[in-house]
């Protein structure tokens, strides 16, 4: 799991992460192994990220 600041950088920064968020001003981007899969509005960002940290259990970690 990463929780970054910088949306540019983050996923990058974190690509060893299974599951990560990177946020900006409003928004963020939600990632997977440093690839994004999806950008979400601030409302939605805990939501999104619960999302992808269950579709992972479901899956297992790769």
């Amino acid at each position: 799991m990463a929780v970054m600041g910088c949306v540019v950088n983050g996923p990058g920064e974190a690509k060893d992460a299974d599951v990560g968020i990177a946020c900006g001003k409003g928004k963020g981007a939600i990632f997977r192994k440093g690839e994004v899969v999806g950008t979400v509005s601030g409302d939605n960002l805990l939501e999104a990220l619960m999302a992808e940290i269950n579709s992972l259990d479901r899956r297992g970690l790769e």
